[in-house]
């Protein structure tokens, strides 16, 4: 069985570090720029073997004093090839949670009659003191959307993360298998040339290798 996921949501608000938690259970504080990798792995759920495709995208920012989204064509590919949606914001930009809402509604033209397996990931739950966004706003925001509220850490909270991936595939993994056979929606997403966890181990040494250097030169 295969279950594909995509990763949505403003600027800098840790939509790759969080899915590296999730596929690695390593943090890592600073990426290259976002190009849309897809990352895939086996692992079993619910007693059945799994194979997962996890799409991470760019940046889905909002027009000019507007509540309409501003997004890549490969976003829109990305969500039509998608069996489930990570929505992801940063309790320290509201900005970012607006942009969610209107996400929502550009998917439900993209599928107007799917039932949509959808988690609101409020990301950077270390970062109190700089709250912009409050817990309260996003229990509601996923109730209004039909989906899973979790507030997490990509930095400080591991478990939580992979609680909250792992509930979606339960569900998407539910969704497939009430199909009874029937030809599942999605366009064929072409893979980058680096798409799985060597890409993921290749970026997590070279940060690594980025911190040794800095530490060696203080």
């Amino acid at each position: 069985k295969i279950i594909k996921l995509v990763v949505l949501g403003g600027s800098s608000v840790g939509k790759t570090a969080l899915v590296v938690r999730f596929l690695t259970k390593r943090f890592i504080g600073d990426y290259e720029a976002n190009t849309g990798a897809l990352y895939s792995r086996k692992f079993t759920i619910d007693g059945e073997q799994i194979s997962l495709q996890v799409q991470d995208t760019p940046f889905v920012s909002l027009e000019d004093d507007t509540d309409n989204i501003c997004c890549q064509e490969q976003i829109n590919r990305s969500i039509y090839w998608a069996d489930g949606f990570v929505f992801v914001y940063s309790i320290t930009d509201y900005e970012s949670y607006r942009v969610i809402r209107p996400l929502h509604q550009h998917i439900r033209k993209i599928h107007p009659n799917a039932n949509i397996p959808l988690l609101l990931m409020a990301n950077k739950g270390d970062l109190l003191r700089a709250r912009q966004v409050s817990s309260k706003e996003g229990i509601q925001l996923a109730t209004e959307l039909g989906g899973t509220y979790y507030e997490v850490s990509a930095r400080e909270n591991c478990e939580g993360v992979h609680e909250a991936f792992q509930q979606l595939c339960q569900e998407v993994s539910r969704m497939i298998g009430s199909c009874n056979g029937e030809k599942r929606r999605g366009l064929h997403l072409v893979r980058p040339k680096s798409p799985n966890m060597q890409d993921l181990k290749r970026r997590l040494k070279q940060a690594l290798t980025s911190k040794g250097k800095s530490a060696t030169t203080l």
